[in-house]
């Protein structure tokens, strides 16, 4: 496989040089990847009826590297340059790696709602990271909607939880902070090279090591094959893991990390409804109200200047 800096890579496909997309199409893709996100969740805990949580997330990220290696050997992408490497390791680290499992130990004893706290937060902490790493500046506007949406999806997600500080919490709060770094450093390669190739590269570099975390896992984690935890398994690694992020990197190098990182203020209560559906949770009337503030968030900081 040839490295970026060949000269005889074929133009269409050279990762420093993404077509640019509408604004109004870029955040279209980040919501579908907050969809796909929203999933995640109750998808693991379906997961987790058949599969052990070691097993669960390298299976998954093995899974979702075949799928992303096959599309980057079929289209014959070149190698990324030299200067992006530690750029997907970080994404590796933190969505890849990270986020998957610190999540996937958490729901061990942890309800979704109460797991909802982390996504309610992840905009926040994206932002903030975001300004340090990238050097975005967003407006006075942006910070007050984005801390009054976060606030909102707090106290909802938190009183849904009960109000509780587990040890699970700990997963999750760690979950937070890998997962802002992983989508900060995502979104900032996605504007040099193409979002899928991002998500695509760090899933591949992050293969020689999960390939033998998952025969290990296999080995000594009991696996119970039912409908429930092979569609969750198949969800977070074609889903969740692959496609929610080829459409959300792309969705973020065309409207900005800030401004699609708010987003993903409606994924907890959208994760809420799929519980209810998927897992038979149940929700509080509280539910509508806080919807209503979200949006209002998120419409505000989607209109602000950066």
């Amino acid at each position: 496989m040839r490295t970026q800096s060949s000269a005889t890579a074929p133009p269409p496909i050279a990762v420093d040089s993404p077509a640019p997309e509408r604004p109004g199409f870029g955040t279209l893709q980040a919501a579908l990847g907050v969809v796909a996100f929203s999933l995640t969740f109750p998808a693991t805990a379906w997961g987790l009826e058949g599969f052990g949580p070691w097993s669960l997330v390298s299976v998954r990220s093995v899974l979702a590297a075949l799928i992303a290696g096959t599309a980057l050997l079929v289209l014959r992408v070149p190698l990324p340059a030299r200067r992006h490497w530690p750029g997907l390791a970080v994404v590796g680290a933190g969505v890849v790696l990270g986020f998957p499992l610190l999540t996937t130990l958490a729901l061990e004893t942890s309800t979704t709602a109460h797991a909802a706290v982390v996504v309610g937060l992840l905009p926040l902490t994206t932002a903030l990271l975001s300004a340090l790493r990238v050097g975005t500046r967003p407006s006075r506007t942006f910070w007050i909607a984005a801390l009054a949406g976060a606030a909102a999806v707090l106290a909802f997600t938190v009183q849904q939880s009960g109000g509780a500080l587990t040890t699970a919490d700990l997963y999750l709060f760690a979950a937070l902070l890998v997962c802002a770094a992983g989508y900060t450093e995502g979104g900032r390669l996605a504007r040099v090279m193409p979002g899928w190739q991002v998500i695509g590269w760090a899933l591949v570099l992050c293969l020689p090591l999960a390939v033998p975390v998952a025969a290990l896992a296999l080995a000594h984690e009991p696996v119970h094959l039912t409908a429930h935890s092979v569609t969750g398994l198949l969800w977070v690694a074609a889903g969740s893991q692959f496609a929610g992020l080829v459409v959300w990197y792309r969705g973020m190098a065309a409207i900005g990390i800030p401004k699609a990182s708010q987003l993903q203020l409606a994924q907890p209560l959208l994760t809420l409804v799929w519980s209810v559906l998927l897992l038979g949770e149940h929700l509080t009337v509280a539910a509508p109200l806080t919807a209503a503030a979200v949006l209002v968030c998120i419409a505000v900081t989607q209109r602000s200047r950066g």
